[in-house]
């Protein structure tokens, strides 16, 4: 795995395939990220392991080359995440794509409904994919036929929250860390709370800290990947 904590080698071989560690930047997507390395690293075989909305950051796992025969693999693994709801109002999109359609108050809900409601939400759950996402139907992503207004009848999924923390509570906005499996939509979990308390939330921001037993402490941004793909393409070369 190529990570910061990198030590140096000659080896390495991006054609023949390697797996690496980058911290998605706010704004882009995950094919953005892809685009950008296989020009970096002049690969045209990468993918990542699991996306990331553009509106979120965090850790991408990337492979390259034979290595991409073990995405699968990556995107099984359990996933954490930190982020902001932003609770009153909800969104179409249930993020910041999209402005607030309904507003109530908040001042009311008190530390112990907080908490008690992310209760609900822990343990193996069902949960129905957005209308805004990648999700295949019909030999359309979800997200266009949503922006066309069509609407579509999704199937629940079964998935596990491990882990729903309230880290920091300054209303309207809560902090929180989630532990999920491969599979949970963060949005669906901000928009599905917001309802439970019945104020209505949107996810506000959002951070892939950490894929099994990686951390996003130990990834590349893109400015630092590309700097140290310069001296890594040395030791290669032997130069």
């Amino acid at each position: 795995m190529i990570a910061k904590n990198l030590r140096e080698k000659s080896d390495l071989n991006f054609l023949k395939g390697e797996a690496l560690l980058i911290d998605k930047p706010l704004n882009w997507s995950s094919f953005k990220v892809v685009h950008e390395l296989r020009k970096i690293i002049g690969v045209k075989k990468i993918g990542h392991a699991g996306t990331l909305d553009p509106r979120a950051t965090g850790l991408l796992i990337l492979c390259t080359g034979k290595m991409t025969k073990s995405i699968d693999n990556y995107q099984g693994m359990p996933k954490v995440y930190e982020g902001e709801f932003m609770l009153g109002k909800r969104t179409k999109t249930m993020d910041t794509e999209s402005e607030p359609f309904e507003e109530k108050p908040t001042d009311h809900l008190t530390e112990e409904m907080l908490v008690n409601a992310t209760k609900k939400f822990t343990g193996k759950i069902l949960q129905i994919p957005p209308m805004y996402s990648a999700v295949n139907h019909q030999g359309s992503k979800l997200y266009q036929l949503a922006k066309k207004g069509v609407h579509v009848e999704r199937k629940p999924r079964e998935i596990e929250i491990t882990e729903f923390t309230l880290t920091e509570i300054n209303l309207p906005i809560v902090k929180f860390r989630i532990a999920c499996t491969k599979g949970t939509y963060i949005r669906v979990i901000a928009e599905d709370y917001g309802l439970e308390l019945g104020c209505g939330a949107y996810l506000h921001s959002l951070r892939r800290t950490q894929i099994g037993e990686y951390k996003v402490d130990d990834a590349f941004t893109m400015i630092e990947f590309k700097e140290k793909f310069a001296y890594l393409r040395q030791l290669h070369n032997g130069d």
